[in-house]
This record gives C-alpha cells, structure tokens and sequence, in this order.
C-alpha cells in the first residue's frame, strides 16, 4: 500500500463536482483521476448519491474528490438526492461547479454559488463538453460577473483537463494547512511521554489514528516520543535523565496518568489535541461550562464522526453517560449520532459531545461547531468532557491558555483581553 493510499481522509483537501444532470460530473471525475470511477451515462441521474475517489493532485498532494448527484434533480428521491448533494458542502474545501458549455447558467447554479460563497469555499466553474460545444462564452461571462473562475474542459478528449488542475492549485484554500497536532508546542530535542492503554477497544495489532497522528508529529518536529501503558507510567517517568515537555493520554486513563505525572510537566490527551487540531478548542472548553448546569432530565447528544464497531464498555454510548448521570445524580436523555448525520433537531439537546473527530476534516468539525452555535447549544469534545467530569480540565488545558481561560468563563474577546493584560504583565 503507498503513503498516499494511507493519508487518512480527514487529512486530505476535500474537492467537491456539482452541477446538474447529464452536466459532466462523473466524466470529469474520471478525466482529473485518470480511471473509470464513476460511472457514465447518458440517462440523467446515473449519480444517485455522493461517490468519493482518493488521489493526488500535486503540488497539493492527497485529496478526495466527491461526484454528487444533479442540483436540478427532481420529484420525492430527486429532492432527497438534492439535500445530500448540497450536505457535501459542509465538508467540501473547494468546489467544481460544471455547466455545460452550451447551457445557459441559472437559478441552481446561482444557489450552489451563493452557498459555496457564504461558506467562504472557492469555487471553480467548469465548462464542460467544450468537444460539442466549442463556444464557452455564455458560461465564462457568468462566471466571470461572479468573480469566479472559469476553465473551459473537454473530458472526453482532455482538453483543458491539465489547466484546470493548475485552476485547482491556484484556487485552494491558502489557509489548508491545518494546526500542528502538537507541535508548535515542542521545541527540537523535547521528549513526549504518550500514554496508551492496551484494552478491548484497541485494534489487533495497532494504535488507533490519533496515537500515531501524535507521533508522526512529534517526530517531525525534531522530538522524541515515548510511548507507554498507563501502569507503566511512573517508573518511565522516574527513569528519565531528563523532564519531558510533556505527557499525552487516552482519555479514559485520565485520573492515574494526572496522579502520576508531576505538576510541573504539562498534561493532557489525544482527544483534547485533536480538538485543537481538527476545530475550534476555545469554543469546546467554552461548551464544557454547560456540564456544570446539567439537570436531571436533560437531553443530551452524543455524536461521533464515523460508524465502528462498538465495544460493551464503548466511550461514547455507555462510559460517558454512565459518568454524566453520576454527576447529576439521575438519569439524563441521550440521543446518539454518528458518521456524516449530524441531527436536524439538534436546538432541543441541552448539551453536544463530540467525539475527537480524527476521520472528519477540519472544515466539517468547524461546521458542526457553528450548527451548535447558531442553535445556542453548547458543544464540547470527548477528551474535554472526561477531563471536566474528572475535575482535572484546568490542568489538561494548561498548555491551551485561551481555552483555559475559556472554561474558567467569559466569552472569546474577553479571553483574549485576559491573556493580553497577562503577557503584559510578565
């Protein structure tokens, strides 16, 4: 298996077609991948669901490209292949937007844009068919009063293939590069201590994405990665000629590994960097200050990014409420959630929990912050969560000053305002 096939999908640009029926999508999916991945036809809505393809456009290196079904499509289905074409959006880092070129642009091009543009995600215009229809001009003149760019392309013969790829680099986010896992904390020679507990819930013969996520990033940063189990913690610890920068674990060992790691070494977990890493931790250790406020009663969700097989101790469906209605002293709603359905009803929970999201892209885990925002609901993260009800989060968050001063209280410019008066202060 090559390094690119191994680049987990939450990692990748994620490079969205829409366009309506018969418009050229899937033909384009197979022009830019160079392989027959999605099937072609001339009967409208051949593509009844989104369909993902994992490649490489270099210079950007691993993306996914997702084929959608037709904006226009119509009838019951039609409406339903609608509504999750237009959820891709949620997840999409860069839009193709493909209009035949012998068609005239109208109001579903102009939804698909105007979404795209209150997302703040390029987009880029193809004018397909250009074989059939060599004059593109009605579609490039749209495209061009909506500031947008517009590369003309024949799938069939490639025309234009090559400079939409370069179209493709020219218009990626800038802002890609997502945060280092950890990183940006270490300086060269720094030694992390990574504590994983070995039980039922850990893959054969693996570690589960996040763990080696963590130590491919310490590794590129010049540092060196100590990886143990939690009972083995204190004699490395004691064994050590020198003090780590710092100690990372799982989440459900959370209280031995605070009780064994000294004060003066920061702590924390996977869970909580892949907070960081893939959303928004401020607004999490904010949400986590409505675990104070649970009531008996309270519905409360708890959403995961992908489907697994669950485990009978699982973390999300059995510990975390097992905990959560101990510290309220009585039974509490849950609803679960998992994969790319996120709740409609989501303004009628109390509280969301999120899982560390480490196959979800960035884009999709921010998305999902604002969902929760805009419907006032509170949303904190799995390590976040145990790190709370274990009454240890101040100390998991001392490496994250603005998050820790946000679940202290006060709302972000406020958190800001603090840490500025801080730093002045020496």
């Amino acid at each position: 298996m090559s390094s690119l096939d191994k680049t987990p999908t939450g990692e990748r640009l994620h490079i969205s077609i829409f366009g309506r029926r018969n418009a050229g999508k899937s033909s384009l999916v197979n022009a830019l991948t160079g392989q027959p991945v999605a099937i072609v036809s001339e009967v409208a809505g051949t593509t009844t669901d989104p369909v993902a393809k994992a490649m490489e456009i270099l210079p950007l290196g691993p993306v996914v490209l997702t084929d959608t079904a037709g904006i226009d499509d119509v009838g019951e289905l039609g409406g339903l292949r609608v509504e999750r074409s237009l959820k891709v959006l949620d997840k999409t880092d860069l839009a193709l937007l493909v209009v035949e070129a012998g068609a005239e642009p109208a109001a579903w091009e102009d939804d698909l844009a105007q979404r795209a543009r209150e997302r703040q995600i390029p987009v880029v215009v193809v004018a397909s068919k250009t074989d059939l229809h060599p004059d593109a001009s009605r579609v490039q003149q749209w495209a061009r009063t909506r500031e947008l760019t517009c590369v003309p392309v024949s799938s069939s013969s490639g025309q234009g293939v090559d400079a939409l790829r370069e179209a493709l680099v020219r218009e990626a986010p800038k802002t890609f590069a997502e945060p280092t896992i950890v990183g940006d904390l270490l300086t060269p020679g720094d030694v992390v201590v990574m504590v994983v507990p070995i039980d039922k819930a850990a893959p054969k013969g693996r570690l589960i994405l996040p763990q080696v996520m963590t130590i491919r990033d310490v590794l590129d940063h010049d540092a060196s990665a100590l990886v143990v189990k939690e009972r083995e913690l204190r004699a490395c610890l004691d064994g050590l000629k020198v003090k780590p920068r710092m100690v990372i674990t799982d989440s459900q060992a959370f209280l031995k590994v605070a009780a064994d790691t000294p004060s003066d070494v920061w702590m924390t977990s996977f869970s909580i960097l892949m907070a960081r890493y893939k959303g928004d931790l401020v607004r999490f250790a904010q949400g986590a200050r409505a675990l104070r406020e649970l009531r008996v009663g309270d519905r409360v969700l708890v959403s995961e990014g992908c489907s697994h097989h669950r485990q009978g101790d699982d973390i999300g469906t059995v510990q975390i409420p097992r905990w959560l209605r101990q510290m309220v002293g009585g039974d509490l709603q849950f609803g679960f959630s998992s994969g790319l359905d996120f709740p409609q009803d989501l303004g009628s929970y109390r509280l969301a929990i999120h899982c560390g999201a480490c196959t979800l892209n960035r884009r999709e885990v921010l998305h999902r912050q604002r969902e929760a925002s805009v419907r006032d609901v509170p949303m904190t993260n799995y390590g976040v969560c145990l790190a709370a009800v274990h009454g240890i989060l101040d100390r998991a968050l001392e490496p994250f000053p603005e998050a820790r001063l946000a679940w202290k209280g006060g709302g972000r410019s406020g958190v800001r305002r603090k840490l500025k008066m801080a730093r002045a202060a020496g």
